[in-house]
């Protein structure tokens, strides 16, 4: 395995590193979107092993067998020397056909016969990961997310400032080229969404109609942080059958990190009955590069720009909360709306994003609590927290 030389290490890496030390016996599982790290903090991760690693990635054009498992996993036990555990390293496993199965098998005899043998394993598709941890490997694992990076993290490793990581987005990747956009814009667009359209999603999920899909992602682009109901959406899109099949195109789509559909908070168990969606990217990247505009006339058109600055703030939402215990909407009542509403085990929030670039509400806030009277209020940008302050905290650090 090459030696990683990027000098930035995510707090993610420590965390493994000392599970890993800590001798658990799990697997461990890092899952997040692609471009975000994940190989190289493997590759960082193996440069601190002790013993001997093997490294492997399943992402190839045709999805690989069982075998392919099976064959690493031997190759990792030739690489055994004088009682040295190995680290093995598997990257996009969600690739491998049966891939959770065959995983168990292979474990569960690691388990019996105690061969040294220590996995991570990175995929890419939460849905796919999910299902298959949770149908094959309960009890087996321990996961770590791996999320779309920060302003604080640009910021720290490559001295990005608040409005470029607003309108840039966060991939690590393209770092390099954010002085030359249009090439930026192709990174991202060639591969990156298009790379995840036509491999993470459609290789790996039922899709009847990829164009739709696809229509679909072209349209939720010019609507970021806008509530847009299906039926709308109908209206726009070509061939698009009906709501039901919108709805799951969206959630494919959302379980790729590139855009899902918040929900009308309700209290209660009924909070969860159908609503026209909230639509929200993962990375404002997927946003900026998709549309084609350069960077200084994104940042004048100051009302695309609190559109950009709205949905940043769900992105930092949505790639910083655990969703197992945090709950993300938005709620709307007639004319007064509150931007997003975090439901957590000990509270709720409703929050209200000021970019400055239109005019001051607060009659959703109020109008908020006064419905639900427990609700916490939080108003980010102009007249509360300031933008930078929010983008550098942890949301569980606000959201408690």
């Amino acid at each position: 395995m090459s030696k990683n030389d990027f000098p930035y290490r995510r707090p993610l890496v420590r965390e493994v590193e000392k599970a890993l030390a800590a001798d658990r016996p799990w697997m461990h599982v890092i899952m997040g979107p692609r471009q975000v790290g994940k190989t190289t903090a493997a590759l960082q991760i193996a440069e601190t092993w002790p013993g001997e690693t093997v490294f492997a990635a399943a992402d190839a054009p045709l999805p690989p067998g069982p075998e392919w498992l099976h064959a690493q996993w031997e190759l990792a036990l030739l690489k055994r020397k004088s009682g040295r555990k190995v680290l093995l390293v598997l990257d996009e496993v969600q690739k491998v056909r049966g891939w959770s199965e065959t995983i168990k098998l292979l474990w569960d005899r690691e388990g019996r016969e105690r061969r040294g043998i220590r996995a991570l394993l990175l995929g890419s598709s939460s849905l796919l990961m999910q299902k298959g941890m949770t149908e094959s490997l309960a009890g087996r694992f321990f996961s770590y997310r791996c999320g779309h990076w920060g302003y604080e993290e640009m910021r720290r490793a490559f001295g990005w400032t608040l409005p470029e990581w607003i309108c840039l987005g966060g991939y690590p990747g393209a770092a390099r080229l954010k002085d030359d956009e249009p090439s930026w814009r192709r990174y991202i667009t060639d591969s990156l969404i298009e790379t995840v359209l036509s491999r993470d999603v459609l290789q790996l999920a039922t899709v009847a109609k990829p164009a739709l899909l696809r229509h679909l992602f072209g349209m939720a682009v010019s609507h970021p942080a806008q509530i847009l109901s299906y039926n709308k959406m109908l209206g726009q899109l070509q061939d698009a059958g009906n709501t039901t099949t919108l709805a799951h195109y969206l959630h494919l789509l959302d379980s790729a990190y590139l855009v899902g559909g918040l929900g009308l908070y309700h209290a209660g168990r009924g909070r969860k009955r159908a609503s026209s969606p909230k639509l929200a990217f993962w990375n404002n990247a997927l946003i900026t590069a998709y549309r084609g505009e350069d960077f200084e006339r994104t940042r004048r058109d100051a009302a695309w720009w609190g559109r950009l600055v709205e949905n940043a703030v769900a992105a930092h939402l949505l790639n910083g909360l655990d969703r197992a215990t945090h709950q993300l909407y938005y709620w709307r009542d007639r004319d007064s709306e509150v931007d997003y509403v975090v439901e957590t085990p000990r509270g709720l929030w409703a929050l209200e994003v000021k970019s400055g670039a239109g005019r001051a509400r607060r009659s959703g806030l109020d109008a908020f609590r006064r419905r639900y009277a427990q609700a916490r209020l939080l108003v980010v940008g102009a007249e509360g927290m300031p933008l930078a302050e929010f983008f550098s905290s942890a949301p569980e650090t606000i959201f408690f």
